[in-house]
């Protein structure tokens, strides 16, 4: 018997028939992995007028307290530094642009010492000082911007309370009595500031600050 080969081209039947079998298996695995992640056809809505809560925190008064300090003494006929701290209760920043003072007739009161512990005789509001703040007029309650605005930060934050020098911010008059010398001032106190909440961060303690008209 002569040797027997079958033609290439008989093959190509089979051999397709199995590409077509793992090309449809492969379509399959695919198909089944797409469906898990499907979306379904039952589309859900939201009820009108669904909502949240939410809550503003509390407004709350700044404290401004004498503190020792400053370079620019007193004396008859000139200007002074006033050192302040101004504490922030409230759990955002609070940005302080003018103040507003009392009249130009309210004077501060003499002390012994920085503690403001013991008055000086003959140098009281009522002797008067003739100690007053500066561009205070006749009227109560004037405002004079700050040079700068002043940010003091939350409560229980760095710089909060914020420590401010006002540069010659206190004035004496040419009258102030000789017991006014080497003394303490308590300032009379402002009768208000113009301050609101602040998103910024902080004015860094000790600052410098003033008013000038």
């Amino acid at each position: 018997m002569g040797l027997f080969r079958t033609p290439a081209h008989a093959k190509q039947p089979e051999k397709r028939s199995r590409r077509n079998k793992v090309f449809a298996m492969l379509l399959g695995f695919l198909l089944a992995g797409t469906a898990a992640y499907a979306t379904s056809n039952w589309v859900i809505g939201l009820n009108s007028g669904s909502s949240g809560e939410a809550q503003s925190a509390a407004l709350g008064n700044l404290t401004i307290t004498a503190t020792a300090g400053g370079t620019n003494l007193l004396y008859p006929g000139g200007n002074g530094d006033v050192v302040v701290s101004i504490s922030n209760p409230n759990p955002y920043p609070v940005t302080v642009t003018a103040v507003q003072l009392p009249t130009d007739t309210t004077y501060a009161t003499g002390y012994t010492t920085s503690s403001l512990t013991t008055t000086q005789s003959g140098c009281l509001a009522s002797t008067p000082s003739d100690v007053v703040w500066n561009y205070s007029t006749g009227t109560s309650g004037t405002s004079h911007t700050l040079t700068s605005a002043l940010t003091v930060a939350a409560t229980g934050q760095a710089n909060n309370p914020l420590v401010v020098t006002f540069t010659d911010d206190a004035t004496m008059t040419s009258g102030a009595p000789a017991a006014c010398a080497s003394t303490y001032f308590e300032m009379p106190s402002l009768t208000g500031v113009t301050a609101s909440a602040e998103q910024n961060g902080a004015t860094t303690s000790p600052a410098t600050d003033s008013w000038t008209s």
